[in-house]
């Protein structure tokens, strides 16, 4: 299908507002509201908190998903097109596709690759969670690591979701895994090394630091990460856990500390699962979710370590990061100094991560191979 003259209809100061959307395809809010049977409930895939989300299929039978803004949701002009330039530069295999966009009048649509398996946290649902696999369940987390590293690490400037969530990921045909939603998402240039905003996210995905003191940084990410291999791996979903007392995290770091950290994957996963590798990637969730953001590795860090053998008796914890929920965010923050907010000490000292200047080093030396170095834990 080519995607290269579409209509809009737009004012024209709706133009001057839109000087980057020079290499965005332009779809009409007419041609839309046909492919999705006027935004027919019976399409609708899903709603999150921006809008709702409608399959629709063009006239040569190309399916896309439609993300409808919603008129009183704070996203306004300059965010959307922060929205629209994010996804449009960011390609990588790990990231849905956008398509092209919508902004006709007071109306705001981006359009979507549609991808066929629904979300992660569909899947994860009880009626078919047992379906998945042990290669599947870790391809989902490897992909997931993969995209997310992509726009930490590669993408100019690097880009921080700030929702990393089951429901923001979805699988394809053959279940690997395509971050969505970008609707959260803030750009980073090099100089800024956090950014303090109004908390947005998901709560159970969210790191501490980012709850209490509004701190936002990739490694942020790195903690809704670390939450989601649990949901994963344990079958169980954030929303089952969140008020409880075995919240997945403080589960994990309960079983840790007990020597059954085995007792976390699903006993109904089908096929049976590696047990060795099973431990790695909990013991990677459990340093994702480190109460510190230095503490946390990378998301190249993680691609690193879940691509190869590690040895686990090397890597030694103390209790991860844990905000009390059941209350607002800004409940939580006020509450810092409560039991209900658990903040931890860093990693043990006998491990420890690379600097950025180390990794620098050891990438620029491996560069003569045409191989790609990444940084891992290192036990002193």
């Amino acid at each position: 299908m080519e995607l290269i003259k579409r209509c809009f209809c737009g004012t024209e100061a709706d133009f001057k507002e839109l000087p980057s959307l020079k290499n965005v395809q332009l779809f009409s809010f007419r041609e839309i509201r046909a492919a999705t049977n006027n935004f027919d409930h019976g399409n609708k895939l899903g709603r999150g908190g921006f809008g709702t989300v409608y399959k629709g299929t063009f006239e040569d039978g190309t399916a896309f998903a439609a993300k409808v803004l919603s008129a009183e949701s704070e996203q306004g002009i300059k965010e959307f097109l922060t929205e629209i330039e994010s996804i449009t530069e960011a390609k990588h295999a790990n990231l849905v596709r956008m398509l092209g966009c919508c902004v006709q009048r007071q109306n705001r649509i981006l359009i979507y690759e549609y991808v066929e398996n629904n979300s992660l946290d569909h899947a994860l649902q009880a009626a078919g969670v047992t379906d998945l696999s042990w290669s599947t369940r870790s391809g989902i987390c490897m992909g997931i690591a993969k995209g997310l590293s992509y726009l930490h690490e590669e993408h100019e400037p690097s880009i921080v979701h700030r929702d990393i969530k089951a429901s923001n990921v979805l699988l394809d045909r053959n279940y690997s895994p395509k971050i969505g939603d970008f609707g959260l998402a803030k750009l980073f240039p090099d100089n800024v090394t956090h950014v303090s905003t109004r908390v947005v996210g998901t709560t159970g995905y969210l790191a501490p630091e980012y709850v209490v003191h509004g701190q936002l940084t990739k490694k942020a990410d790195v903690y809704s990460y670390g939450v989601l291999i649990l949901e994963i791996i344990s079958g169980r979903r954030i929303s089952q856990t969140i008020r409880s007392d075995m919240f997945l995290v403080r589960q994990a770091w309960v079983l840790y500390q007990q020597d059954s950290l085995l007792d976390m994957v699903d006993p109904n996963m089908k096929g049976g699962y590696p047990e060795e590798e099973a431990l790695k990637f909990i013991m990677v969730a459990l340093a994702c979710t480190q109460a510190t953001p230095c503490s946390r590795p990378t998301m190249r860090q993680v691609v690193r370590l879940l691509s190869r053998p590690v040895c686990l008796d090397e890597l030694e914890m103390l209790p991860p990061g844990v905000v009390g929920y059941g209350q607002t965010h800004a409940a939580a923050a006020a509450t810092v100094r409560s039991p209900g907010v658990m903040v931890s000490p860093a990693l043990s000292p006998k491990v420890r991560w690379p600097t950025a200047a180390a990794a620098t080093t050891a990438t620029a030396a491996a560069a003569h191979s045409a191989s790609v170095t990444y940084s891992e834990l290192v036990p002193r």
